[in-house]
């Protein structure tokens, strides 16, 4: 099954997608039906403790190994499970590498993988804007070249087969969501690499907001009928957003295996794309994305009660977010702490902390652009 979905665990789109033919071409015009939801999978809550590991070292190939190491005995226990591995990279903007996950950081987990998984590894991707031309503007392709004997591939999960989920939306409506069916592969051990940034919707994104967002999918570029399902997260509304990161998690959740955190460059401000530079040469590594999220928040000076995603996926059972059940390992948190500047919004993005606010009559539309 290395190269198949199960059956069993994946609603795959050709059974329920309309196709309509002009002139001899098969053109997009996909509409899910509530008979192809992805019903999740129970979530067998948090017990015990949680490890994540963090390292500084002098290049960002090096640590991301390193923070690797420092879970080698939860990474091996999960890795032995599975027939591949799939590396969920977050590529936020096509140009812009600091807001985009950093090539080298994926050498470094295939530095590890190496001597311990000899399954194929694939690197993935939804991105809200052209997943292959960031693969080529960051250079991806040298991963394929200098790990052949790991048979890297690069997958643009817009161009495969999907799976349903459910969202809200900003009326708090059930609404049908396209998933990439690979993060929900059962034979795959998928790992998150991402960047721990300041958000201008959420306050913070890292492991947990990496893969709820970067599952829904979107039109392919050129396609004729252009549609986006990211949108459908990521209503305007930060009520409904902190729900729907939660909800995809929900989904997701039963599938993940690993998150690296790449703080060699981290953002602060105007994340997710339009931040500024933080030096740190840090980076983290967890079994548990909701744990790898909670001490990046403390590395990082932030309030985790701020952070509504992540607080009901640790209530949910989804990972643990309770310091005194999370183990760190390697640096002191006390050696790395910065206090990174908040977006510009974030007395606004707060507001979720209250009671709801937006009515149907005055809910503003989705804004056009790209989507963190």
């Amino acid at each position: 099954m290395s190269n198949e979905f199960s059956r069993r665990q994946l609603l795959l789109a050709s059974a329920g997608a309309l196709a309509l033919t002009r002139g001899g071409r098969l053109f997009a015009q996909h509409v899910p039906t509530p008979a192809l939801e992805l019903p999740p999978t129970p979530i067998v809550p948090a017990t015990g403790h949680s490890a994540v590991s963090v390292v500084r070292a002098a290049s960002r190939r090096q640590a991301v190994h390193d923070a690797l190491v420092g879970i080698d005995r939860e990474m091996l226990q999960g890795l032995k499970r599975k027939r591949s591995v799939l590396i969920k990279v977050n590529l936020t903007s096509v140009t812009n590498q600091l807001a985009s996950t950093h090539r080298d950081a994926v050498a470094g987990i295939l530095d590890y993988l190496g001597p311990r998984f000899k399954g194929p590894v694939i690197v993935g991707e939804a991105a809200s804007n052209d997943t292959m031309a960031a693969f080529d503007n960051f250079n991806y392709s040298e991963l394929v070249k200098d790990f052949k004997s790991q048979k890297v591939s690069l997958v643009d999960f817009n161009l495969e087969k999907y799976a349903l989920m459910q969202s809200i939306d900003v009326n708090i409506h059930p609404t049908p969501v396209r998933i990439a069916a690979r993060l929900v592969d059962s034979d795959a051990f998928v790992i998150n690499c991402c960047i721990p940034k300041t958000h201008g919707s959420v306050t913070y994104t890292g492991a947990v907001k990496n893969m709820s967002m970067g599952a829904p999918l979107r039109s392919p570029i050129k396609d004729s009928s252009p549609w986006s399902d990211k949108r459908k997260l990521h209503v305007n509304g930060h009520w409904q957003h902190h729900y729907n990161l939660f909800l995809a998690a929900q989904h997701l959740g039963p599938y993940w295996g690993a998150t690296v955190l790449d703080g060699f460059e981290a953002m602060e401000g105007n994340g997710p794309v339009a931040g500024t530079k933080v030096d740190w040469k840090v980076a983290m590594a967890s079994t548990d994305y909701v744990a790898g999220d909670r001490v990046a928040l403390e590395a990082m000076g932030m309030d985790p009660k701020w952070i509504g995603y992540l607080q009901y996926c640790g209530q949910m059972g989804i990972g643990n977010y309770d310091t005194s059940n999370i183990e760190v390992r390697g640096e002191k948190l006390e050696a790395i702490k910065k206090s990174f500047k908040l977006p510009g919004s974030v007395d606004d993005q707060l507001k979720w902390m209250g009671p709801l606010e937006i009515t149907p009559e005055r809910a503003p539309r989705p804004r056009p652009g790209a989507i963190g």
